[in-house]
């Protein structure tokens, strides 16, 4: 069992199932060569480690193999690349660079984390590249892969922690 990510094609598959996926709003780059900000999609060979939701918006975890911790108004994750907590799960308020998690916007009311960059996170290559809910226009993302809310909710069905995501060009 794996998620396969084939990013020019812009296409996500699982459970023997393809649905379309949004990458970062600049296309996607080989993992080595990603840098933070760039707004790439890192291609690579990652594992899922667990999932985040909103608990103001869902009743409760998905139904889902892979342990879901709920969001907090005050959870952000580092993206400064100088900060020890760098690519790193953080209480709010927090005086470096970061992302709010508790979005308004509904793209994170469905996260699924993966190892990208984590350990030990490497100083400004990448951070926060998760698989998340699309917005509702056809932009890219910042470097996540996002996927419309029904091959999101397919998704978390099928996810189990451990399990392989391969993210390549073709």
């Amino acid at each position: 069992m794996s998620i396969s990510v084939r990013c020019a094609p812009r296409t996500i598959r699982f459970g023997g199932q393809t649905y379309p996926c949004r990458i970062g709003r600049e296309g996607s780059i080989d993992q080595a060569k990603g840098r933070e900000g760039d707004a790439k999609t890192p291609c690579g060979e990652y594992i899922l480690r667990f999932g985040l939701y909103r608990p103001d918006r869902l009743p409760g975890p998905p139904p889902s193999l892979l342990k879901f911790m709920a969001l907090e108004p005050d959870d952000g994750w580092c993206d400064d690349p100088d900060d020890h907590a760098y690519n790193r799960f953080i209480r709010l308020p927090y005086p470096a660079s970061h992302e709010r998690m508790w979005r308004e916007d509904g793209a994170y009311d469905l996260v699924l984390v993966m190892n990208h960059n984590d350990s030990p996170p490497e100083k400004g290559r990448g951070s926060a590249v998760f698989i998340h809910i699309a917005q509702p226009d056809d932009r890219g993302t910042l470097g996540c892969i996002a996927l419309a809310p029904d091959a999101m909710i397919a998704l978390v069905k099928y996810a189990q922690a451990g399990m392989k995501i391969s993210i390549s060009e073709k």
